[in-house]
């Protein structure tokens, strides 16, 4: 049954009510018109939770807005939800991609992830292109989908929403990987569920790397705010070398700063029974907090990024395919994901809002009961990048 209000109704009982379901939640497609996002086609989903999220299809159907009950949890940057047009993948040395970077859930990807990189082409057979030079994170988020279906499904007196889509990343000599995306949420719950599949089109043998770059913001972070992960190390750390020197650690986080330098952890996590890695930002003042659960032999690597800079505040949940150490490294260590024709990645994640201090003390306690996490903000890294087994 759906439930609404405090109530669970059957589709009978609801049709009856309101005509249909429209009125307490629903799947529906816009268009953005104004400014930098003008042209953007967005869906906006309504759980009838007081859930309320949006699916920018000219983005990659990555999750832009996010709110609970009036208040926000995904992050709004400076740079906006701008159209893919505007973008600039190759520009300033790379780092372009910054300038379309906002929202709750940017995809990294498809063939690279990290900081840019020149690596070597041989897998496309063609003279002319030696190498190709990669910006900051690949080029999957501004890439538009080719929107398939979307709507409500109903299964006896459950209903869910749903949207497919399908991102083509390809080139003459190059690439030719397909994103297959499905994402859904049954009517009247919290958790947003988001299937993904990575196809190998094309007939070459292509190198697939992936990360889904999580942003919250403001109100779920703020002063006090707490990370919890079920984290076996901390293994790197972008700024040990400085490691207390901003006074900020991994788990307790502080209100906006002003020249905050951005700070990345990657943790080895522990998997529960399932196989399954949650990990959540909380805030205890509001009750209120939000929980991203991954598969740990489809995302085994997991970041942290703490960027604390006042007006562009935010926390990222970074479940990753690869070591922090990069495109090359990934090559060198026989850890790099190779695709032939036909061949396919899955990834199946969910994301969850934490609406009260009982949610958030139950996601703290399937954490703990997986394993504990370093009880220091400055937990030593131990530079033990642990060996990705099964890539070819």
């Amino acid at each position: 049954m759906v439930e609404l209000y405090g109530k669970r109704f059957t589709r009978r009982e609801i049709e009856a009510a309101s005509g249909g379901l429209s009125h307490a939640a629903g799947v529906r497609l816009m268009e953005l018109s104004n400014g930098q996002e003008r042209g953007n086609r967005m869906l906006e989903f309504r759980s009838g939770s007081g859930l309320r999220f949006t699916v920018l299809l000219d983005r990659c159907m990555d999750i832009a807005d996010c709110e609970h009950n009036g208040r926000a949890i995904g992050w709004h940057s400076p740079a906006g939800f701008r159209h893919p047009s505007l973008s600039e993948y190759e520009g300033e040395g790379g780092l372009g991609w910054m300038r379309s970077f906002s929202g709750l859930m940017v995809t990294c990807g498809l063939d690279h992830i990290l900081f840019m990189n020149e690596v070597p082409t041989d897998s496309y057979v063609y003279g002319p292109r030696k190498t190709a030079s990669h910006s900051l994170h690949g080029r999957a988020g501004t890439l538009p989908a080719h929107l398939t279906g979307y709507g409500e499904r109903w299964e006896g007196d459950r209903c869910f929403l749903w949207a497919e889509g399908v991102v083509t990343q390809s080139a003459v000599f190059g690439e030719h990987l397909e994103l297959h995306r499905r994402i859904e949420i049954e009517v009247g719950s919290d958790e947003i569920r988001l299937s993904d599949r990575v196809v190998n089109r094309g007939f070459y043998r292509t190198p697939h790397m992936y990360c889904y770059h999580v942003n919250v913001g403001h109100p779920v972070l703020e002063d006090g705010a707490r990370y919890l992960a079920p984290i076996a190390e901390t293994v790197w750390a972008a700024h040990q070398d400085s490691y207390q020197a901003q006074g900020v650690g991994y788990r307790s986080l502080t209100g906006p700063r002003i020249d905050f330098h951005e700070q990345v952890w990657q943790h080895e996590m522990v998997a529960d029974e399932a196989g399954e890695v949650p990990v959540a930002l909380v805030n205890d003042r509001l009750g209120l907090g939000f929980m991203v659960v991954t598969r740990k032999d489809q995302f085994p690597c997991q970041y942290e990024w703490q960027n604390l800079q006042s007006g562009q505040y935010a926390l990222g949940i970074e479940p990753s395919t690869n070591h922090v150490l990069g495109n090359l490294v990934a090559r060198e260590r026989g850890e790099m994901i190779w695709l032939n024709h036909g061949e396919e990645r899955a990834y199946d994640s969910r994301f969850t809002i934490l609406p009260d201090a009982d949610a958030i003390a139950g996601a703290e306690a399937r954490i703990r009961a997986i394993h504990g996490q370093p009880d220091t903000d400055y937990p030593q890294p131990t530079g033990n990048f642990r060996r990705i087994e099964d890539r070819q």
